[in-house]
């Protein structure tokens, strides 16, 4: 299907969002890959997929660590079991997972695993042990565990508490319906309510989304749960296929799924807080959209003028010189309710225009960010998390795979991981994040669950 110019954009079947800021070294940043310009017809987009693909690839797979690792910790307040396998066969992988984490009346289990599973098997395997209990989970660009960040990895927690209520429910996005969806949400919460107790609220409720990440309709879906959750803090993050571009999947009831998002909301008297952080600041640089498709995340003109041209001229560059990593480097920002959110851009298309990460629309003001040091960004975020509810026992993770990458090249991986095991970090790299009303990109989302008071 064309858009209203009449052209195929390339981003229409993939939803990866952000890019690694780091560059090759010894290489200037703009020249260490071909630019994407050139690209001339629909016949291209596979090569694009490809090289980009192999790009990161390049970054992610340095060497897998083939050595099977699994822990089970329980603290106290909450009943917490997490667990990893790296096991490659999905039964054998399955089961691990299982005896890390089963425990008695579990009220929500999550896994995320590696893309590259046999995920039929898998799902076989999953149910066959976890049965009915509402174990929800996707697929990866890498999985963050007990042990830091993995490839290739199984991993997972479960929660229990005797007055832990957890509500789940999956949502097509083939078509998505947004009617549908808002009278879904009603009754979920209807279902979290107790009695002649309060009804559930934003003092005592959290939600996580996990959604298709290939699907393009994050802000559609976000935006109309977050508006029927009634101020209801809301995270999420948008499931990934290591960075392949063919297909992401959630589990949900014992099978895999595409094109459907998952919602679950917690209602807990434990205290938590949702966060976001992001290792980016605006510039004095700013441009207005002046003309765009925001269904198909592509901004033509910026000031008037061609949006690739006038994007150069910001940062300095000749348009043969806008590759991934430049955009990496210099995203932009938005501003919204006095705060900033990145926007990331994927590359610049045939006729000019600039193929988004995030739905961009006309009027919009964008800023140019500047990146700052995305270690001291994260040991700031946890600390002022810390300041809120303690020490975690658990934080639900949502963070940006090419934030990933970033680590990678700049040689921090181990730095980070380090931090996530210190905070009880789980989770996985996205192909997007979610805060609230907005999908994200170059962002780490998450729930940070403290101890009883």
């Amino acid at each position: 299907m064309r858009n209203r110019r009449g052209n195929y954009p390339y981003g229409r079947r993939w939803g990866l969002v952000g890019s690694p800021r780091s560059v090759v070294p010894g290489r200037p940043f703009h020249r260490t890959v071909p630019a994407l310009g050139a690209l001339k017809s629909r016949r291209t987009q596979p090569i694009f997929y490809g090289y980009f693909s192999s790009v990161f690839h390049q970054v992610l797979r340095p060497g897998a660590d083939a050595q099977t690792a699994m822990t089970s910790t329980a603290t106290t307040g909450l009943s917490l079991r997490t667990g990893t396998s790296q096991l490659r066969d999905p039964v054998l992988a399955a089961k691990e997972l299982f005896d890390a984490i089963q425990q008695p009346d579990i009220k929500l289990a999550v896994f995320y695993c590696a893309s590259d599973f046999d995920l039929p098997a898998l799902a076989s395997a999953l149910r066959e042990h976890f049965g009915n209990i509402n174990l929800i989970g996707c697929t990866t660009a890498g999985e963050i565990t007990p042990q830091g960040y993995l490839d290739g990895a199984l991993t997972g927690f479960s929660l229990a508490a005797d007055d832990m209520l957890v509500e789940t429910r999956c949502f097509g996005l083939d078509p998505f319906d947004s009617v549908d969806t808002s009278a879904e949400v009603t009754s979920l919460l209807g279902h979290l309510a107790t009695g002649t107790g309060p009804a559930p609220s934003a003092a005592d409720c959290f939600g996580f989304l996990l959604v298709d990440g290939l699907s393009m309709q994050e802000e559609m879906v976000v935006s109309c749960i977050h508006q029927h959750l009634r101020g209801i803090d809301l995270i999420g993050g948008s499931a990934a296929d290591d960075v392949r571009f063919g297909s992401t999947h959630l589990y949900h009831q014992g099978q895999f799924h595409q094109r459907v998002a998952l919602l679950t909301v917690v209602r807990t008297s434990l205290p938590f807080v949702a966060f976001r952080t992001q290792h980016f600041v605006p510039s004095d640089k700013r441009m207005v959209v002046t003309g765009a498709d925001p269904d198909q995340r592509v901004v033509y003109e910026i000031n008037g003028l061609p949006a690739a041209h006038e994007y150069a001229k910001m940062v300095g560059l000749e348009l043969d010189e806008l590759t991934p990593l430049v955009f990496a480097s210099y995203p932009v920002m938005v501003r919204v309710g006095g705060q900033y959110f990145v926007r990331s851009i994927a590359m610049v298309n045939p006729d000019g225009g600039l193929q988004f990460f995030c739905a961009i629309d006309e009027g919009i003001v964008l800023t140019i960010a500047t990146g700052v040091n995305l270690i001291d960004n994260l040991q700031e975020s946890f600390a002022s998390v810390r300041e809120q509810i303690g020490a975690p026992q658990l934080v639900l993770g949502c963070d940006c795979v090419l934030r990933r990458i970033e680590m990678e090249r700049d040689g921090v991986r181990e730095q980070v991981g380090q931090i996530y095991k210190d905070n009880n970090v789980i989770g996985f790299a996205t192909y997007g994040e979610q805060f609230n009303a907005m999908h994200v990109n170059q962002t780490f989302t998450g729930i940070a669950i403290g101890r009883s008071a």
